[in-house]
């Protein structure tokens, strides 16, 4: 949803630099997933939408769900979060979190997704073959999803490598009904 990305992005990116210069990103970005994975939950969504709850309320909520050690600020950022009605955008906050911290480190993340499951010497032997390709360091998230008949679909960035058999069948159908 790009209205979420457009409205993530600065929260993403001052998050960023306070963490850069406090050298607490792995910290913030550790948070950061946890926070995400709980706002997804469409139990959490609702009762952070319900407004029989103060704001007080939803943020002592929101903290009291998170299992993991929180970094100090992090109390203030999810306050700012809740005081704006922001709580939904968490997800697409840590995903451009993320993509900061990486391109920050000189990677980037690869979606790699598989017909069938990969073992890691072939993840491996994959990457090696992408680094080269897209010039970066490569961390690997491997799905998979069968409707992909065979191959693999990688994505890096806004960059998508597709080798599927789907992808060929869809190919050829276009050319045979463009004729």
């Amino acid at each position: 949803m790009a209205e979420l990305s457009t409205i993530a992005r600065p929260y993403a990116e001052a998050l960023y630099e306070a963490a850069s210069a406090k050298n607490t990103i792995s910290q913030w970005s550790t948070a950061l997933n946890e926070l995400a994975q709980i706002s997804s939950n469409e139990d959490v969504r609702e009762v952070m939408t319900d407004p029989r709850l103060s704001k007080v309320q939803r943020k002592d909520l929101l903290l009291g769900l998170v299992k993991s050690a929180m970094p100090a600020d992090a109390s203030n950022f999810i306050d700012l979060l809740v005081e704006n009605d922001r709580v939904i955008t968490l997800p697409e906050i840590a995903e451009q979190f993320e993509v900061l911290k990486n391109r920050h480190e000189g990677s980037a993340i690869a979606k790699i997704v598989s017909a069938y499951a990969l073992s890691d010497e072939q993840v491996n032997e994959l990457l090696v073959g992408l680094e080269k390709k897209f010039g970066v360091k490569l961390k690997p998230e491997v799905t998979v999803d069968n409707s992909i008949i065979g191959g693999v679909r990688v994505t890096v960035g806004d960059q998508v490598l597709d080798t599927s058999v789907q992808a060929q069948l869809i190919r050829l159908r276009d050319t045979l009904a463009a004729q």
